[in-house]
């Protein structure tokens, strides 16, 4: 069972959440405002947050970057709730820390298809330490540096990398790739693994140029 976070301000679409997450067997604490949500998490970090973008006291966006900053919430998985559909407001969110996003209006099936995928671990068996040169991905922390500089990954970034790490010199498929990271029922546009690269990419500076691209088949780290 995990803890979830719901900050929504609309309290039909909060309820409707909260219900299929407790019925899917987890723990659901509805929040309207951010204000509310901060103090949520000085008693509680959940295990994952669901994030409205438009909330009356600050925008869900800035909400992410804050969590982001902070050390003890920065690995939070964060689903982003947005009736914006555009292409450029998907990738603000990604840029801005989100690990995914669901489109309103969505499907209760949808919803926890979601949740389900971006809560799996790959815990059992996992090396505690993960090194390709200059990069250290050290899962006990869940933090990734490079020369000793640590890169704040969000969680879709940090399991993206891990698997690029293990299989060095593979190339992995798109289909693999989604398959790894988000789970077999996930059914998400593909060009969410390609706005995750590119933020990857940046995030790593001039290491990230080693993420390379083969053309109609998927990425390669070397």
């Amino acid at each position: 069972m995990a803890l979830i976070y719901i900050i929504e301000d609309d309290e039909n679409i909060r309820e409707i959440e909260s219900f299929a997450l407790m019925n899917a067997g987890h723990k659901a604490v509805g929040f309207a405002c951010a204000k509310d949500f901060y103090k949520g998490l000085e008693s509680v970090i959940p295990d994952l947050c669901l994030v409205d973008i438009m909330l009356p006291d600050e925008n869900g966006n800035e909400i992410v970057r804050k969590l982001r900053k902070n050390p003890l919430t920065r690995t939070i998985p964060v689903i982003m709730v947005t009736a914006k559909t555009t292409e450029l407001d998907l990738v603000r969110g990604i840029e801005d820390g989100a690990d995914d996003y669901i489109k309103k209006p969505f499907s209760v099936m949808e919803l926890i298809s979601r949740v389900k995928a971006l809560l799996r671990r790959t815990s059992t068996g996992e090396a505690k330490e993960l090194n390709l040169d200059e990069l250290t991905i050290n899962n006990e922390k869940r933090e990734v540096s490079v020369n000793g500089e640590v890169k704040e990954l969000t969680f879709k970034e940090y399991e993206l990398l891990s698997a690029l790490v293990l299989n060095k010199g593979i190339v992995l498929t798109r289909e693999t790739l989604m398959e790894k990271v988000w789970g077999t029922d996930y059914e998400g546009e593909s060009r969410t693994l390609d706005m995750h690269i590119k933020t990857l990419r940046q995030k790593l500076g001039d290491y990230g140029q080693r993420i390379r691209t083969v053309r109609n088949v998927g990425y390669i780290i070397e």
